[in-house]
């Protein structure tokens, strides 16, 4: 199990094994929180791109290039 010691400021140093595991890089932000057995909790608070895959919905309806020749030249003649 990876340790690490906490300076005079209360900084520690995330062990390299930690870190590739949680694809931490130079300048990433994590939280760590507390849970009630008392074990602290680090997770990386910096997104991949694919941990934002299907969080956002794709159901766009299509819309023809006539459908928008139609609407521009409606919106056109309102003028």
């Amino acid at each position: 199990m990876p340790s690490a010691s906490m300076t005079s400021k209360g900084q520690i140093t995330v062990p390299k094994e930690i870190r590739d595991s949680l694809h931490l890089k130079k300048g990433d932000r994590v939280s760590i929180s507390l849970e009630r057995s008392g074990a602290a909790v680090l997770r990386p608070e910096s997104l991949d791109i694919l941990d934002l895959y299907q969080s956002v919905s794709t159901r766009v309806k299509g819309v023809s290039i006539e459908s928008m020749k139609r609407a521009t030249r409606r919106a056109a003649s309102r003028r």
